[in-house]
């Protein structure tokens, strides 16, 4: 059975999908943008927008008993493929071997336009 994930502590949804979906020994996690959810605020720049859909990410997987280590895909959007590097740079502290498959596409806009978009899926 599917079982929907929402937490405060991650952006809200702003349409009709869920923050998540547990489905028992995998979780889905919708794409998560750079939005503080305390705040409403979305930081500058591609590192700071980085940590903070990670940090976002991170909030959704605690709300299923997870955490990063249980990883399996990641897919990050950019706004322009220039910003692989840095974004590259951040995606690596937050993350260990064997590392999640992986990819990394840019596309021609995202929510609120932010620089990166990122979702998961995890597994038991």
């Amino acid at each position: 059975m599917k079982k929907v994930i929402a937490t405060t502590n991650a952006p809200a949804a702003i349409g009709p999908y869920s923050q998540g979906i547990d489905l028992g020994s995998i979780v889905f996690c919708s794409g998560q943008i750079p939005v503080n959810p305390a705040t409403g605020e979305i930081p500058e720049g591609i590192k700071a927008q980085t940590a903070q859909a990670i940090a976002n990410v991170k909030a959704l997987l605690a709300e299923a008993g997870l955490t990063i280590e249980n990883v399996v895909k990641t897919t990050v959007f950019l706004a322009d493929m220039s910003l692989f590097g840095d974004m590259n740079e951040v995606y690596a502290g937050e993350f260990s071997q064997p590392f999640p498959a992986r990819s990394a596409v840019a596309v021609r806009e995202l929510p609120k336009q932010v620089l990166v978009e990122i979702e998961v899926i995890a597994a038991r």
